[in-house]
């Protein structure tokens, strides 16, 4: 048996989460994800698969948290012309954080970070977050700039130097070498196609759904994502979001 015990809340006894709060483990975790279309190539719980990579390399990380299980699914109504595609309404998906947030509140961890990976999510996640910090002891974070996440995203291609920039991201280059990182089996490889490119207005996306816009439902050029470059964009997010907790969690 390993001494080193795995950050997922999901997989601690209740004894050993009980054990981790006494002994300064105050922060939780949450990624909310979807389950939705990403082109014919990735799979529909794409935005789940970096949810929980993210929440357990950032747990990891701060070294006194753990990585509850992703929230799935989100809300994905711009994707539903797409078969397969789960989605729940804004106010159920933000009770259902704010459920999370109550609970883990009353087993006594101080600071609950919500990450989406879901560009749907955030509006919710932004919106239920400084309503139920006002209901609950713990301190609520919510990572949720969708701007910042996508530049961050853009970022790491370019630090593993694919040199291609998506403006707008669904399931290019970016989000593939993030499967290609962490589930590249996942990846139908025989399937990558150039989707739409270029300027992309995302009210438009929002308003009259991906189908308007892409016939596949990519976005970009998934052909220029590697593995090397989904491990760069993993660790440039982890980054920054563990910097951005640590500093908040300072200030409380």
């Amino acid at each position: 048996m390993s001494t080193r015990q795995s950050v997922l809340l999901e997989e601690r006894t209740w004894p050993e989460v009980e054990a981790a709060l006494e002994n300064g483990t105050k922060t939780a975790v949450v990624a909310v994800g979807s389950v939705e279309q990403h082109g014919p190539h990735l799979p529909l719980i794409m935005d789940t698969l970096a949810g929980d990579e993210l929440a357990r390399r950032v747990a990891e990380r701060l070294g006194d948290a753990l990585a509850a299980p992703t929230i799935r699914p989100g809300c994905s109504g711009h994707h539903m012309e797409f078969p397969g595609t789960i989605t729940v309404p804004s106010e159920t998906l933000m009770e259902t954080s704010r459920a999370y947030c109550r609970s883990l509140d009353e087993h006594g961890f101080e600071h609950i970070v919500l990450l989406p990976t879901h560009g749907g999510n955030f509006a919710p996640v932004n919106t239920v977050a400084p309503e139920v910090a006002r209901e609950i002891d713990a301190s609520v974070i919510a990572l949720a700039d969708l701007d910042e996440l996508m530049e961050l995203m853009n970022e790491g291609l370019r630090e593993a130097g694919v040199e291609y920039e998506e403006p707008v991201i669904h399931a290019g280059a970016a989000e593939t070498a993030i499967v290609l990182a962490v589930a590249e089996d996942l990846v139908r490889t025989d399937e990558l196609a150039v989707g739409r490119e270029g300027e992309i207005s995302v009210s438009r996306l929002l308003s009259e759904g991906f189908a308007a816009i892409t016939e596949t439902g990519v976005l970009g050029d998934p052909c220029e994502a590697t593995p090397e470059a989904g491990e760069a964009i993993l660790e440039r997010i982890t980054e920054a979001y563990v910097e951005r907790i640590e500093a908040e969690r300072g200030a409380v």
